[in-house]
């Protein structure tokens, strides 16, 4: 399910292919990559694998070898008993699989300069804007908050100082898509193709935030284990 929100609330509730028909949904020019949480597996590099040893030249070289790998197999498989049976992983297939949750917000009054700073501290390239009840009102994008009537000419810097103070509410994508935790996954790659947004925020409908879906989230899951499973049950027209 996907929604359009805006300043004044609910514009749309309903599938992808008539998002196009909400006029004010504009398609961004410039998107930008969400860097949204660290890598999965953060510790040390995986080591290189070892130079195989030159080829023995009697049984008696190798026995120790295979008994000690033998010996290896037999802990392992001992200490696989302990854990019980393990979990097979499914497949990734809903937004809810692999949205970002606690996402970054910012406030329409907040300044651009000051929103720019915020999201360059989260390295972060766009960040959904949320009224008082932390509903969803737009999507500021860092790609529009630096046009270039704001690289200042000489002799007007003070212009510039003023345009970096407008609020937020002046640069944010007004009326933005949202889509619902339970919406398969190539529903909003579909969306993402056809606006060029970066991500959806993920709402219910109400409109209230409950996490962010990037095009990074996406690819993330496309390489990871469990694998993204894009084409699971059955077809569905986009």
């Amino acid at each position: 399910m996907f929604f359009v929100f805006g300043p004044s609330g609910q514009m749309y509730r309903g599938g992808p292919e008539n998002l196009s028909q909400i006029s004010p949904v504009r398609r961004v020019q410039r998107p930008q990559a969400l860097h949204t949480r660290a890598l999965d597996v953060p510790g040390e590099p995986v080591p290189a694998f070892p130079t195989p040893p030159h080829p023995a030249t009697s049984d008696a070289a190798t026995a120790p070898a295979v008994v000690n790998l033998r010996m290896q197999d037999a802990v392992s498989a001992y200490a696989q008993t302990g854990q019980g049976p393990q979990v097979a992983r499914q497949p990734l297939t809903k937004v809810s699989d692999v949205m970002t949750t606690g996402a970054l917000s910012v406030q329409p009054e907040a300044r651009v300069n000051d929103a720019w700073q915020t999201l360059a501290e989260h390295k972060v390239a766009q960040a959904p804007v949320v009224d008082t009840l932390g509903r969803v009102i737009g999507l500021l994008l860092r790609a529009d908050m630096a046009p270039l009537d704001l690289l200042p000419e000489p002799g007007a810097v003070k212009q510039a100082i003023d345009l970096a103070r407008r609020p937020v509410s002046e640069v944010m994508v007004s009326p933005v898509p949202t889509v619902a935790p339970d919406t398969e996954l190539r529903r909003v790659a579909a969306v993402l193709l056809d606006t060029g947004l970066p991500g959806l925020p993920v709402t219910d409908e109400a409109g209230v935030l409950s996490g962010f879906i990037s095009r990074t989230d996406i690819l993330r899951a496309v390489a990871a284990d469990p694998p993204l499973d894009l084409w699971s049950g059955p077809a569905v027209s986009l």
